[in-house]
């Protein structure tokens, strides 16, 4: 996998993997300590996260319950990895290759299973959001077709045939990747950012302007019984669940958008 090409000014904005598992004690502060010493020097800060959880139910005010989990995060504030009761995520605005990514996974995973195991896995998912940002026209606005694939330009090519200008639109594509698995993909124009520069984790900050959405979810959800918590059954899952991504992403863009933007380290 490592032949893939690395774009100089890859559009992606954050990276995020999600195990979900059924739900968990808290951490002891001796168990925060020790998975902090077994992350070593990538996470060396250890934090406390603050989350708000709801809970609908029909007929009935929402259920709302806040939760603090530990939360390490590297020096540079770009990478964090988030131990809540029901799961662990793994977030970086910092994507330099999957790689890297999926070594970071094999450590958390090993980590939460040897302080603090826990019973199963119920979802696998690996989420890439990329802002794609080309030369504007002189009006402040950008013009997708020469950009990205017309599949992802309906309303905008409906609009022109009928003499009406579609300055905002939202597609939602669910594909199936095998048995238990599948991707969401969901895009459309922009303004501003689709993650914000003032968040938590740090980011490479263009000014603010049109960019296109390309948000890609790939996930595993078991439909039979419950696997264990195995973290190298779920790298294996991991991997397949990256394969499609790169694929889907590059079939999305014109090469027009590799050439001009894409390759251009400026």
């Amino acid at each position: 996998m490592s032949d893939r090409e690395a774009y100089p000014n890859a559009p992606v904005v954050l990276v995020a993997v999600e195990v979900r598992h059924p739900t968990a004690g808290s951490l002891s502060h001796a168990e925060q300590v020790k998975i902090k010493q077994l992350l070593g020097s990538q996470l060396p800060l250890l934090r406390t996260a603050t989350m708000m959880n709801v809970q609908a139910t029909v007929g009935a005010a929402p259920d709302v319950t806040t939760e603090r989990a530990p939360r390490y995060v590297s020096r540079d504030r770009t990478t964090a990895v988030t131990l809540r009761s029901g799961a662990a995520v793994i977030e970086t605005t910092r994507y330099e290759r999957y790689e890297r990514l999926r070594d970071l996974a094999a450590l958390v995973f090993e980590a939460r299973q040897t302080v603090a195991p826990v019973d199963g896995v119920e979802r696998l998912g690996l989420r890439y959001i990329d802002e794609l940002r080309v030369p504007e026209n002189g009006d402040g606005t950008a013009s997708w077709e020469s950009w990205v694939d017309p599949t992802l330009l309906g309303p905008l090519l409906i609009g022109s045939r009928l003499g009406l200008s579609a300055s905002h639109w939202e597609g939602t594509a669910v594909f199936s990747n095998g048995p238990d698995m599948n991707l969401v993909l969901r895009s459309g124009p922009r303004e501003g950012y689709a993650v914000d520069p003032s968040g938590d984790l740090k980011r490479a900050a263009p000014p603010p302007g049109p960019f296109f959405l390309v948000d890609i979810d790939s996930f595993w959800t078991p439909s039979g019984e419950v696997p264990e918590f195995d973290a190298e059954k779920l790298l294996t899952v991991l991997d397949d669940l990256h394969n499609p991504v790169r694929t889907l992403f590059e079939g999305l863009i014109t090469e027009r958008l590799r050439k001009e933007v894409l390759r251009n380290g400026g």
